[in-house]
């Protein structure tokens, strides 16, 4: 039976080693880890699923903002890396993370979500949508499909994502 802990609870040896695992040892190029910089996951949005003592698969939040043309800063969380690990991928745990997830950031009353994904899996399980990301601008490459957002403070707005 998995179970779901606080990232925190888990060695973050044992989490970087799932991460390349997962996406290979060429992650730390990916657009998604500009947008979010060097600083911190936020540990209330972030989860470990354990597995008979095993890690078996992650979920991180970060803390971001969109940068507005206009000047605003507005604050967003990125959600990601959902990492499973890929003998037990197919299996659920991944979208159990990410309601795990969501429901924590519900929880806190965050409503400006986003990240980069498949908007066909997101849109249907979870709500997310490219709806109002149309504009928005990030530090490296990305398909505008898979910018995905959700929430009502989410920003219809022009402007660059980056770290908080």
């Amino acid at each position: 039976m998995t179970d779901f802990q606080p990232l925190s609870h888990v060695a973050p040896i044992a989490v970087e080693a799932l991460l390349d695992h997962a996406f290979g040892l060429d992650r730390h190029q990916r657009t998604a880890y500009r947008v979010r910089g060097s600083g911190s996951a936020i540990p209330a949005l972030s989860f470990a699923a354990i597995d008979q003592g095993a890690l078996v698969g992650t979920i991180q939040c970060w803390p971001i903002r969109l940068a507005t043309d206009a000047g605003a800063a507005v604050p967003l969380v990125m959600v990601g890396p959902v990492a499973v690990e890929p003998r037990w991928q197919d299996g659920g745990i991944g979208r159990a993370l990410m309601t795990h997830a969501l429901e924590a950031a519900d929880a806190q009353g965050l409503d400006a979500l986003m990240l980069i994904g498949d908007p066909e899996y997101y849109g249907r399980f979870f709500g997310f949508t490219a709806d109002r990301t149309g504009a928005w601008r990030l530090p490296g490459p990305v398909e505008m499909r898979r910018l995905l957002a959700r929430g009502a403070g989410v920003p219809d707005a022009a402007g660059m994502l980056g770290p908080a």
